[in-house]
């Protein structure tokens, strides 16, 4: 069980201004946690900008006081990178975030999802359609994800609930607040049987900004992406583009092309997407991702978890290393997929996206469109 000093610790770390998710998760490998982590900044803070130096000298207490609050109440949780139900999947993103504010069931997150997204205003027959594949996908098998928007996210969320299955919401502001204010009961319902997710502390509030970090999480989450009505410039393509750079499943339904919430889904299927018609085509398209989720999840159980889970002791030398050493000899110096290394070296994707961020950041790899990687000469 997570003591209160490390809470803190953990608190004033993702509150720091300029520490980036990535330099946080970095430094947690190689500093091996985070008391060691700060204790480094705090000798050599100038590796820190203005501001983060200031927090690091003076934090707000009553800030850190309202988190500890939050976390203080059942059901409420921050769920870090180096814990061991860390969601695996958010691992082989290439900007994962290190550590998640859940109210309600965390567990939920190490279920094989499918998020379902689409336009805000929705008409009603694609919000039909978003209630239809929702019920159907979750008495599936398939956990739905998506972002408690107004629209297609938020029918996606109450039919799933209605099926008498859960589903996860992934928000843009702290977990304590509802975005839009109108679904403040579907909210209840879902922390009642499922999971409010949010990469933000509590007390934050909806910034523009915000919602294409969370599409990424969402995209993250997710095994695919279903979208459902969107136009040209919606951020439900947003999600689907990320989800395709993550590998994942993108699927779209078609519409009229005299409705300009279609022309989003029919950009996505011209660009590759699936086309779907029916919520079993789906099931068949998820069903090895679901099996490789869930051979990955009973191998982390069965086996210490590397890289960024596994705390080290002192200060890290990667060149030292046998497994990063077998991973440069199976990359060789032409580009390589996540997947092909995960084949060719028998790591897991959680702990080759840690080994391969610490390269790139060496400068001994660089990344590639595509979640590919490539030596560098």
């Amino acid at each position: 069980m997570t003591d209160s000093n490390e809470l803190r610790d953990w608190l004033l770390l993702l509150h720091m201004p300029g520490l980036s998710a990535r330099r946080l998760r970095e430094g947690l490998a190689v500093r091996g946690g985070a008391r060691a982590l700060l204790a480094w900044l705090a000798r050599h803070d100038e590796a820190l900008d203005d501001e983060g130096r200031r927090w690091l000298e003076h934090p707000d207490e009553t800030v850190l006081a309202a988190d500890m609050a939050w976390l203080d109440d059942p059901g409420h949780r921050l769920l870090r990178c180096t814990e061991e139900d860390f969601p695996p999947q958010l691992e082989a993103m290439p900007d994962p975030p290190a550590a998640l504010f859940v109210k309600g069931d965390a567990s939920l997150l190490l279920l094989p999802q499918v998020a379902i997204v689409g336009a805000r205003q929705a008409q009603p027959p694609g919000l039909a359609n978003a209630a239809r594949f929702a019920a159907e996908l979750a008495a599936g098998g398939l956990l739905v994800t998506s972002g408690l928007a107004d629209g297609v996210d938020g029918a996606a969320h109450a039919a799933a609930l209605d099926a008498g299955q859960p589903t996860v919401a992934v928000i843009g502001t702290g977990p304590d607040r509802v975005y839009p204010r109108k679904h403040h009961a579907l909210a209840r319902r879902i922390v009642e049987n499922g999971a409010i997710v949010s990469e933000y502390p509590p007390g934050i509030h909806a910034q523009p900004h915000h919602f294409p970090q969370r599409n990424r999480i969402i995209a993250g989450l997710s095994l695919g992406v279903l979208v459902i009505e969107a136009g040209v410039k919606s951020g439900s393509l947003i999600t689907a583009r990320q989800a395709g750079e993550q590998g994942r499943e993108v699927f779209a339904l078609p519409g009229s092309i005299h409705n300009p919430l279609a022309q989003g889904c029919h950009a996505l299927i011209a660009d590759g997407a699936r086309l779907v018609q029916r919520p079993d085509e789906i099931l068949a398209a998820l069903a090895p991702a679901a099996m490789e989720l869930g051979a990955e999840l009973r191998a982390r159980l069965d086996r210490p978890a590397s890289g960024v889970s596994k705390a080290r002791k002192g200060p890290f030398d990667w060149r030292q290393d046998e497994e990063y050493r077998r991973l440069l000899d199976a990359m060789g110096y032409d580009p390589a997929s996540l997947d092909t290394l995960v084949g060719t070296t028998g790591l897991s994707p959680g702990a080759l996206s840690s080994m391969l961020l610490m390269l790139e950041l060496e400068g001994e790899v660089s990344p590639l469109p595509g979640n590919r990687y490539q030596r560098v000469v």
